[in-house]
């Protein structure tokens, strides 16, 4: 596939954003932010983008009647970047199926628990509360609904007795900030392969 032009979605802090923008200045992801979108226009991770010198972009949802004109201006925003892959990262809404069409495969998503389990915007705490003793990340393709789409690469993470709330949250960040920017390179390294729901990962060449 080679270097890959990112487009990274945002509503929050943005430290997903900020692990992806490491790897790439540290070599080990080959790609290039070309644009942040948050739907919030207080979100940190825009402050994230202005600092690495990346476009940020706030788009406001209430300034659009319909969901489709909100998404219209999101597919321009990232095609006037010349963005070739569309990364969610901490992005609290559901992408519209013009975006989706737009980029077929290249709209990825993280998730902070094992999908199909603990699936919507609690899976650190569902996971936690329901007393499991294993979680983890996951980073799959996003589709029209949440938390669906063909699962990319997954990591787990086990509960100790003596996790917290607090406790569970930081090992999975931190998982999360080293899966994302390796999913991606497979995917730069063009080692990716979808066949259904399945995603295969070819041996490096």
């Amino acid at each position: 596939m080679g270097r890959l032009r990112l487009g990274v979605l945002i509503s929050g802090s943005g430290t997903n954003l900020q692990a992806i923008i490491d790897a790439c200045k540290e070599g080990r992801l080959d790609a290039e932010v070309r644009v942040v979108i948050s739907n919030h226009d207080t979100a940190f991770g825009l402050e994230r983008a202005r600092r690495s010198g990346i476009r940020d972009v706030y788009i406001d949802r209430s300034r659009y009647d319909r969901p489709k004109a909100y998404n219209a201006a999101i597919l321009q925003a990232l095609r006037d970047n010349d963005v070739d892959t569309v990364v969610m990262a901490g992005y609290m809404r559901l992408l519209g199926t013009s975006v989706l069409e737009a980029y077929p495969h290249r709209v990825l998503n993280i998730h902070p628990a094992l999908l199909p389990s603990f699936a919507g915007a609690n899976g650190i705490h569902d996971a936690f509360d329901y007393g499991v003793k294993v979680t983890g990340v996951t980073v799959h393709f996003a589709d029209e609904e949440f938390d669906r789409g063909p699962i990319l690469a997954q990591e787990p993470v086990r509960i100790e007795e003596d996790d917290t709330i607090e406790s569970l949250e930081a090992k999975i960040h931190a998982i999360e900030h080293l899966l994302y920017p390796q999913a991606l390179q497979w995917l730069a390294e063009g080692r990716v392969q979808i066949e259904g729901r399945k995603v295969r990962i070819l041996p490096a060449s």
